[in-house]
């Protein structure tokens, strides 16, 4: 059993491909090949599982004040009942003037919650994961 202070979500071997095959919806299934290439490609990684339903590109250490240390990847996705959320590991602060251009979607407490990519910019997803790669790089 993982303590108290141990991250849930961490990379795994699951197979990425497999888990987006599994996707009820098929809307939803193509936006997850979408946002797949996307990501791999302006991150440069390959897709990897972080936990049962998280697909993740790139990762990076970090260590908080506290003293807390961990990975966690750059961007990702997960498909959820109404939508997809996407990850981004950047201070949302930053590219406010981004986000308000991106289109329709909701803030999560970590992530942007989406109905469909075809709500949004992808455009702007691609700015904003790339800020999240250049903000990342400069810590």
């Amino acid at each position: 059993m993982p303590s108290k202070n141990e991250l849930k979500t961490k990379k795994n071997n699951a197979d990425v491909s497999r888990f987006i095959s599994e996707v009820d919806s098929p809307a939803s299934k193509e936006d997850c090949f979408t946002l797949t290439e996307m990501m791999g490609k302006l991150i440069n990684a390959k897709p990897k599982m972080w936990g049962p339903s998280i697909v993740g590109f790139g990762s990076y250490h970090y260590k908080y004040a506290s003293g807390r240390v961990g990975d966690w990847f750059v961007c990702g996705f997960s498909p959820r009942k109404n939508g997809l959320s996407v990850y981004l590991s950047c201070d949302f602060s930053q590219p406010k003037e981004l986000l308000e251009q991106l289109g329709k979607y909701k803030m999560g407490k970590s992530c942007l919650n989406i109905k469909k990519l075809a709500d949004i910019d992808l455009n702007v997803l691609e700015k904003l994961i790339l800020n999240t790669q250049k903000q990342l790089e400069s810590k």
